[in-house]
């Protein structure tokens, strides 16, 4: 073999595998299917609710409570203007990403508020759920189509 040479060999790395997103989660997609959005109330005596909700109490690392229907409406704590939205982001228009706080949770949920311009934005603000249509949801984040301002519902 000359200098000029290189040795190849093929090689494909993959991790192939299936998750099971088991009751706590398997729970938060089956709600959103269903146009609810469920939370999972902490074992900690504070008794916090998480949403999205997790396994295991992000505090104590100890299991999470029974899950509990939370929202639909709640208060935006943080935002960002994505005014220029590129192809694989959730919205083809101008958009904020923000934390939501929903009633009865308190912990905040990351979604996109279609609000129509960054004036109409605000911290605090109050915002809704808007779901995808029944046929069309899957049980996946995206069955929630965006939040819109309080009084926007049927926009």
């Amino acid at each position: 073999m000359s200098r000029d040479e290189v040795l190849r060999s093929p090689h494909v790395l993959e991790f192939p595998y299936t998750r099971s997103t088991g009751p706590v989660i398997g729970g938060f997609l089956t709600g959103l299917r269903d146009g609810r959005i469920l939370g999972v109330r902490s074992t900690a005596p504070a008794g916090t609710v998480v949403v999205p909700p997790t396994e295991y109490d992000p505090v104590t690392g100890d299991d999470t409570g029974d899950l509990v229907e939370v929202g639909p409406a709640g208060i935006v704590t943080s935002w960002g203007w994505a005014a220029h939205p590129r192809p694989d982001q959730p919205a083809d228009r101008p958009f904020a990403w923000a934390l939501i706080r929903l009633d009865g949770a308190d912990t905040a949920l990351l979604h996109i508020v279609d609000a129509g311009s960054p004036d109409a934005m605000a911290t605090g603000m109050r915002v809704t759920v808007r779901f995808r249509p029944p046929g069309e949801r899957q049980g996946r984040m995206q069955d929630i189509a965006c939040f819109v301002p309080v009084g926007e519902e049927g926009s």
